[in-house]
């Protein structure tokens, strides 16, 4: 009765379960047929009888006449995530969420445009609609090309692993489905000036919440992500030694993303200030700061405080490296402040 309810992988499983309560492992038919004739006997022998006739369930459990349902797009996705278990080890809940989101994302708009089908019937036809369907939205200029790869790594990454893991041996067409992606239009920096005469002007930011407004500040003289400071513990803040510092780190519930992020942050003037305002932390953002930016940033620009349309609240962070660059700050003590590898992104314009 349990495999009565329409669901085919359901009922796939409950015939499983029947076959071990009679006391032999499933096997399809094809592998059932070459048994030995003892063993095949004594399979048929294990089948209830019901008015002189064999159970009908317990016939195609003990026999293998149930074949194998292929799980759907959907139930792939739902069958990712215990596969993809060390992806997430160590997030915390955010990291998690932001980790998932993506993917989600993709399998839903792959569902949107063919539909959820039998993950062994998607065919280079379907792959190319869902192609066509983001050509579209790329020449309408609704998206750019990075945002359709998007959907294409997640989703290949995705049943790529669910046919591995699973051992389906699938031939998908997965592959070869990427736009050409034009150069990339770098945040530009905050200028000096504006820096002092708008950003850090006093009161300019008073009706920013107060761990927003701290966290921002904290940037200034340290080009930290914010993330790093909205994360961070209240021990990973020392601002009683003898150099005031923030220690980035990983930490149980929190991945950090690379070795060169684990580094140590010298805290010195609006940035220090900012810290011992807030000793503590950042409560509101530590486990889920994905409203961070657009708080800050919805803020600055409301406020007149966005020196362009291009200007976001990184563009503090590539004001740091402006600075470092004009100091003559050598390039490994940079990347030791920014907590890069020497062979990294850069920040800033570099002018002089």
């Amino acid at each position: 009765m349990t495999g009565n309810d329409g669901d085919a992988a359901k009922h796939y499983e409950a015939v499983q379960n029947l076959a071990a309560a009679k006391g032999v492992r499933y096997l399809p038919i094809d592998q059932v047929v070459q048994l030995p004739v003892d063993k095949l006997l004594e399979r048929i022998e294990t089948i209830a009888a019901r008015n002189q006739q064999p159970d009908p369930g317990e016939a195609a459990a003990i026999l293998g006449t149930k074949q194998e349902p292929m799980m759907t797009v959907t139930q792939a996705l739902e069958q990712y995530w215990p596969l993809a278990k060390d992806m997430v080890l160590n997030k915390s809940l955010d990291q998690k969420r932001r980790c998932a989101d993506p993917i989600k994302k993709a399998f839903k708009n792959f569902v949107h445009v063919v539909g959820d089908k039998p993950i062994n019937e998607i065919s280079a036809d379907d792959m190319l609609n869902f192609w066509e369907y983001w050509l579209e939205h790329i020449e309408l200029g609704d998206v750019v090309a990075s945002t359709a790869n998007k959907d294409f790594t997640h989703f290949g990454k995705m049943l790529r692993t669910v046919n591995r893991m699973k051992r389906l041996g699938l031939e998908l067409p997965l592959s070869g489905w990427a736009f050409k992606e034009g150069a990339k239009d770098p945040r530009p920096p905050f200028s000096d000036e504006w820096m002092k005469t708008r950003i850090l002007r006093p009161g300019a930011l008073s009706g920013l919440d107060p761990e927003a407004r701290a966290i921002l500040l904290g940037m200034v003289n340290t080009g930290y992500h914010p993330s790093e400071a909205a994360c961070a513990l209240p021990d990973q803040f020392c601002l009683d030694a003898d150099i005031p510092h923030l220690s980035i780190k990983p930490r149980k519930g929190r991945e950090i993303k690379n070795r060169n992020s684990i580094w140590v942050i010298p805290l010195l003037g609006v940035s220090l200030e900012a810290f011992r305002a807030i000793p503590n932390g950042f409560p509101s953002y530590r486990e889920n700061n994905a409203t961070l930016s657009s708080d800050v940033n919805n803020f600055l620009h409301d406020n007149g405080l966005m020196e362009s349309e291009k200007h976001v609240i990184y563009s503090v962070r590539h004001n740091f490296e402006d600075r470092l660059l004009k100091a003559g700050v050598d390039n490994r003590v940079r990347a030791d402040l920014m907590g890069h590898g020497l062979d990294r992104q850069r920040y800033g314009d570099g002018s002089g």
